[in-house]
């Protein structure tokens, strides 16, 4: 008896391509919202994007979403904010990769009848809470004391995920000549980009003189390298292409996605210098029946400017080790080969684990930008999600109907 599978006639993901779109896309007010939680960032977030969809509450009926570390069924609590009774809804736990994720999971619910239009979003309320006093702005911790590491670490100097990634930059530098030059192209790019986002978080132009300048956090990254403390949210509404053609926006396609997850650890064999993206990316591009050369503008998960550089190589926009001379082409400006977190990105618009890039990949197909925001002809967006412990990537790929 052959229990084999059948070999099947196409990839199964292909068959979701383009059945789902984005209706809606909002934000909350971002950077210093003192008094207000995470769970009231992400509802705002969510109000404004059913505002931007021309939908109520009442039309939703999913809720896809990642909380904070210390919350417990987090969709619960935004679904009974919003009055909702949600058919298919659940929380998800995969650091910065959770928000495509969410996108992903949305898709396959509507596909498969499990819902019909479901919210994906997120918020955090970190700029607050790491400011709340002196101690909390020194440790400048984003998780709860109970999820950090007790030894084996801090006794040695080694401080959370600025570390992490900066042994992955050392790496990177030592192997192929990266300079920190490099990297500043890219904190420089985003920061003028983001001088053109009314929304974002930093508002003064930033030079390479006042880059080299800044005090180091840890080494190579100094706090250019870093990506913000905010109090920030996003969210967007996910429901069937047959049904946002009726809706109030243009819809946006959902192309393509895809995972993988270095689950081995971050210091295996060579996964600080090439990174899940790699193969997260191939199961989009993929699932598209697109490849990097057809991608117009790129939201990359810019927690540190590092991530950036070998993400760009990972996706095949320039070959493993040449990230450095690519960002150092002006690429990923305004204007450039491939312009890249053009709302600011998480260096300098705000810092909500990913989701405000698939915002801004969103408004970027639909060419509501004034001509100074505008990627101009955009037919294809990509968007990044890191995170879990740096091992754990999710992308996403958007498209004009």
């Amino acid at each position: 008896m052959n229990l084999a599978a059948p070999t099947p006639l196409i990839h199964p993901s292909r068959e979701l391509r383009d059945t789902c779109a984005v209706v809606g896309a909002g934000t909350s007010r971002l950077g210093r919202v003192p008094g207000v939680s995470s769970l009231d960032l992400l509802v705002e977030a969510i109000r404004n994007a059913l505002d931007d969809a021309g939908l109520k509450a009442s039309d939703v009926d999913g809720v896809l979403c990642r909380g904070p570390d210390e919350s417990y069924s987090h969709h619960q609590l935004v679904a009974e904010r919003l009055g909702i009774n949600a058919s298919f809804s659940t929380t998800l736990t995969n650091g910065g990769a959770s928000q495509i994720m969410s996108v992903a999971l949305a898709v396959m619910a509507i596909r498969f009848g499990l819902a019909k239009t479901i919210v994906c979003g997120f918020g955090r309320d970190t700029w607050s809470r790491t400011h709340a006093n002196e101690e909390a702005r020194v440790r400048n911790e984003t998780r709860p004391a109970s999820l950090l590491p007790r030894e084996f670490g801090p006794e040695y100097g080694y401080f959370g995920a600025t570390a992490a990634h900066g042994l992955g930059a050392t790496r990177h530098m030592h192997l192929y000549g990266t300079t920190r030059d490099h990297f500043a192209e890219i904190a420089l790019a985003f920061r003028e980009h983001a001088l053109r986002n009314p929304a974002a978080q930093m508002k003064k132009p930033l030079t390479f003189e006042d880059y080299h300048a800044a005090r180091l956090i840890v080494a190579p990254f100094g706090m250019f390298d870093c990506s913000l403390r905010s109090d920030a949210a996003g969210a967007v509404i996910v429901t069937s292409a047959d049904r946002a053609k009726d809706l109030k926006q243009p819809p946006v396609l959902i192309k393509g996605f895809g995972t993988h997850n270095n689950t081995r650890g971050w210091f295996n064999n060579d996964n600080m210098v090439v990174t899940a993206a790699r193969q997260s990316g191939e199961a989009a591009y993929r699932m598209a029946g697109l490849g990097p050369a057809d991608v117009d503008t790129a939201q990359i998960y810019d927690c540190f400017t590092y991530m950036v550089l070998t993400q760009l190589e990972d996706y095949g926009f320039c070959k493993k080790g040449e990230g450095g001379p690519f960002v150092a082409s002006g690429a990923l400006r305004l204007g450039g080969a491939l312009p890249c977190n053009t709302s600011g990105g998480q260096l300098s618009e705000s810092h909500a684990e990913g989701m405000l890039q698939i915002v801004e990949g969103v408004r970027q197909m639909r060419r509501t930008y004034p001509a100074e925001r505008q990627v101009k002809n955009a037919e294809i967006a990509l968007v990044s999600g890191h995170g879990g412990n740096q091992v754990c990537h999710s992308t996403l790929i958007l498209g004009r109907a």
